[in-house]
């Protein structure tokens, strides 16, 4: 396992809709994402911090795109699919996953700011790829494969003070 150090270089990929329902779930507040950036990168070298993010056409989602970007994350958007039987879908799994595979010969270390189990197998490639993995979640809705996947984990829920508004 890589050690961490003030000359890596990171990449942040925070799966916004995750942190949104795991947030909200638990605790009925926001992420601070300046703070979650901020802990994430570690005062190491940020090489690239993208959130991905869903359109469902709130009057809010705009200013929060905006304030995403104000604090240094580049935002994906993707629109939600609605299918004929009434049922919705939008992730960004697959999105996230090429990413980072992208970005792995590019950092040192991803940070994966998500608790989704999909997301496993990508931390078992990126390892063997030589990056290292760490992941960001509220352990209660972190799935313990991922978990188990990364170098590093950090539950969000060990210091509310800093990741929810």
């Amino acid at each position: 396992m890589t050690e961490v150090h003030p000359d890596q270089r990171v990449a942040v990929l925070a799966d916004a809709q995750n942190l949104y329902h795991s947030a909200q779930s638990a605790y009925s507040r926001n992420i601070d994402y300046a703070g979650l950036l901020e802990e994430a990168v570690d005062e190491r070298s940020l090489v690239r911090a993208i959130a991905y993010v869903i359109r469902a056409d709130s009057p809010e989602e705009e200013s929060f795109f905006e304030a995403l970007r104000d604090i240094g994350f580049e935002t994906k958007i993707k629109a939600i699919k609605t299918f004929a039987d009434g049922s919705k879908k939008a992730d960004w799994d697959v999105g996230m996953s090429l990413d980072a595979v992208t970005l792995a010969s590019h950092v040192d270390t991803v940070v994966l700011c998500t608790g989704d189990g999909d997301f496993a197998r990508l931390c078992s490639h990126l390892r063997h790829e030589g990056v290292r993995v760490e992941t960001m979640a509220f352990s209660n809705a972190a799935a313990d494969e991922l978990i188990d996947a990364a170098d590093d984990f950090v539950d969000l829920a060990e210091r509310e003070e800093t990741f929810l508004l």
